[in-house]
């Protein structure tokens, strides 16, 4: 059923207002609006259940080099190219999420949510797998998609697809899509046991890919270079390798996954924990599992750090990148919190998790998560939601706009702040504006955890 646009303020308050908080910040709320963006972030044929009245149908024409059917799946930020490497990564967080914190989701109601979400994500990822040594890694182009401002429903330029296989590979976007299918084979395997088994065997159809022809996907297609990043593809095969070890308890995968990441010194303290950096998230699955103190230590080496060196703001948020900045510190603090129990319980990691999601939800007096809160973005550089209800034009003239969206993006996680905790809630400014499926992926996993550590 659609939520009529003019009542969705009208329960949102209503709904703040009346479940738990904890530490004065209601994260089940945060959650539930998280889901929303994912809504509004879809492709393809949408559901009846679709709650995003201002979105339809969209770009239900993709398809692959030979007619494959490449609908579906997830936008990947403001713009409407479909990127492989970030669905894929934004999937296997929100399925770790849902693995570990299982009986918080049941409790608040949102663990079918929240498996929808993710199947909407493995669908596409599981088309875009034509063929044992072939995945179509993005749909759209960058430069070509850049210069258009409208509805997704409108796109009016050329959807080039781009394939990797055996002569052009990407080992690191086969490796991350063979992640978010072993992980989400973990979520199904009692709510959909077929489906379970689907996913498992084209996550190790496409480990095998990413494993045996190595390369990157950027030095492949590097149109893309300008608009992500990411220096090599051994953490994401020891990340596969890992995630199917958990899914399958095949021996072999534990034996790849430790062989690469002694090999390719996979034990040093990274700088963050992203999409395009999977280190941290490596150190502890290898400590749960293993219960290594090689890992264990590798892990607490970070998180320390996190605690204790990393640059933090003025008003304490952790800084590493002026793109991006709130998804850094999600990403980061839910990692720590993943190994806040390891040896003995790790309070100092517990505690960075809930003032970084604090500072993100609004101790400043500004929450960055749009919908949430009294004060929050009104202007997040993201082309629908600054479109008017049709019959409305949307052109580059509600881009340049200094008035708020038309369309709430609900749940949307926008860029953030500089180091000086300094935000303009500018839709042209996309340093502080941007929005992106990645960027929400761990803030949704860490409310979760939150959640469940303290049985809110």
């Amino acid at each position: 059923m659609l939520i009529p646009k003019i009542l969705i303020p009208i329960i949102l308050s209503a709904r703040i207002s009346s479940q738990p908080v904890t530490a004065g910040y209601n994260y089940k709320e945060a959650l539930k609006l998280s889901l929303l963006f994912y809504e509004a972030q879809r492709s393809g044929i949408l559901p009846e259940s679709n709650r995003i009245s201002w979105r339809s149908d969209s770009a239900l024409n993709d398809q692959g080099i030979k007619g494959e059917d490449l609908t579906g799946g997830y936008y990947d930020a403001a713009d409407f190219v479909k990127f492989g490497f970030t669905i894929a990564y934004s999937m296997t967080i929100l399925a770790w999420g849902l693995v570990s914190y299982e009986e918080t989701y049941r409790r608040i109601g949102q663990h079918n949510a929240t498996a929808e979400a993710i199947k909407w994500g493995t669908d596409y990822i599981i088309k875009c797998h034509t063929a044992p040594f072939e995945f179509y890694a993005q749909v759209g182009d960058f430069p070509s998609d850049h210069k258009f401002w409208g509805r997704p429903e409108e796109l009016n330029m050329t959807r080039p697809a781009h394939k990797i296989d055996k002569d052009q590979p990407g080992s690191d976007v086969a490796a991350e899509a063979a992640a978010a299918l072993a992980s989400a084979s973990i979520v199904f395997q009692k709510i959909d046991p077929d489906y379970s088994h689907e996913l498992i065997r084209h996550s190790t159809e496409l480990f095998d890919f990413a494993y045996e022809y190595r390369g990157l996907f950027l030095d492949t297609f590097p149109g893309s270079k300008h608009y992500h990043e990411n220096d090599d593809y051994y953490d994401e095969l020891a990340w596969a390798a890992i995630w199917l070890y958990k899914a399958t308890r095949l021996s072999k995968y534990a034996e790849i996954a430790k062989t690469l990441y002694t090999e390719h010194n996979l034990n040093q303290k990274p700088k963050t924990f992203f999409y395009n950096s999977k280190y941290a998230g490596i150190q502890v699955l290898l400590s749960q599992e293993f219960k290594n103190q090689e890992y264990v230590q590798a892990i607490k080496e970070f998180c320390d750090f996190a605690v204790d060196g990393m640059d933090k703001t003025p008003k304490g948020l952790i800084y590493i990148n002026k793109l991006g900045t709130l998804a850094h510190a999600a990403s980061i603090s839910y990692v720590c919190l993943q190994a806040s129990n390891f040896d003995k319980p790790e309070d100092k990691y517990v505690n960075l998790a809930k003032d970084q999601a604090a500072y993100i939800l609004g101790s400043t007096g500004f929450s960055y998560l749009v919908g949430y809160g009294d004060s929050y973005p009104k202007q997040p550089h993201h082309a629908a939601s600054s479109c008017k209800d049709l019959p409305a034009v949307c052109n580059w003239d509600d881009f340049r706009s200094t008035k708020p969206n038309p369309q709430i993006l609900y749940g949307a996680l926008v860029s953030g702040p500089s180091q000086i905790d300094h935000y303009e809630d500018v839709r042209e400014e996309y340093l502080y504006n941007e929005v992106t499926i990645d960027y929400n992926a761990g803030l949704h996993s860490l409310l979760a955890g939150l959640m469940q550590h303290f049985n809110s």
